[in-house]
């Protein structure tokens, strides 16, 4: 059975059983997290291009990060030590930025979670590097589509259920696979808390959503079949069948009447190609 909890200053700040329900300082805290986050994605999109390493964004976005008063929190979370996750074509998620530089017709993900007074705005965006297939351009659309219809079932009243049963219909729709591996979750004070967001599912079924429940949509959507693996360096998360993945990331809050979203682009680039 399924348990809220009202956040009050008493409130621990580490993951619960129950689904935390926030008030609306909280819904302020997550914008301004949120539009740092954002407008650090927005900041990455020129310099994107071939030849630039995945530790050169990484370095950019970690000094954007902490220009704007943030604090990017993946460095040191569970031994990581990046500002950012950047998973190129095959990888699914959990890339480690470093020496490989990009090549006309990559694609990727950059993760990205700036903390502003304890509130975490998780997001992440793909790009497009130059030219690409025609193939990886639709795969990117269609992962980008899968996630805003995921956001327009979280509805107060609905059930996560929906939301995943929304991605999944999409996505198979177009033949691609849904990642099982990897959820959404629960987020605000505390990175990766309840509830589990699964992007597959059967409406009506899950948690009922609540105002108050902040959580992120982060579908995964790969050209070929949904299995995964983890590499070596127990991060990063490539397709079994190498084919190319992508992934979208919005955290969101469930209001009287709708959702927000927090971590929006404040110049609209929404998806690419970002011109």
């Amino acid at each position: 059975m399924t348990t809220y909890l009202d956040v009050t200053a008493d409130t621990p700040r580490h993951r619960t059983s129950a689904i935390k329900l926030y008030g609306a300082d909280a819904f302020n805290g997550m914008r301004r997290a949120g539009r740092i986050a954002a407008e650090t994605l927005d900041a990455l999109a020129p310099l994107v291009v071939p030849g630039v390493s995945t530790g050169e964004l990484d370095d950019f976005a970690h000094a954007a990060i902490v220009a704007a008063g943030a604090v990017p929190i993946n460095i040191g979370y569970n031994g990581y030590a990046h500002a950012t996750c950047i998973s190129v074509n095959h990888v699914v998620c959990h890339g480690i930025p470093g020496a490989k530089t990009l090549v006309e017709g990559d694609i990727l993900n950059i993760d990205l979670t700036a903390v502003v007074d304890g509130w975490h705005g998780d997001t992440s965006r793909m790009f497009l590097v130059g030219e690409t297939s025609l193939k990886a351009r639709r795969l990117v659309d269609v992962t980008y589509e899968c996630m805003m219809l995921g956001i327009e079932q979280a509805l107060p009243g609905n059930h996560l259920g929906d939301i995943g049963y929304a991605i999944q219909r999409h996505a198979e729709k177009h033949r691609y696979g849904v990642v099982r591996d990897f959820v959404g979750h629960g987020v605000g004070l505390v990175y990766h808390d309840q509830p589990d967001v699964a992007h597959y599912g059967r409406p009506g079924t899950g948690p009922e959503l609540r105002p108050g429940m902040i959580f992120t949509i982060e579908p995964m959507i790969n050209i070929g079949k949904p299995g995964v693996k983890v590499l070596d360096d127990d991060w990063t998360a490539v397709t079994r069948d190498r084919s190319l993945s992508a992934q979208f990331e919005h955290s969101i809050g469930i209001t009287e009447t709708g959702h927000e979203i927090f971590t929006a682009s404040p110049k609209e680039l929404h998806h690419p190609p970002y011109r």
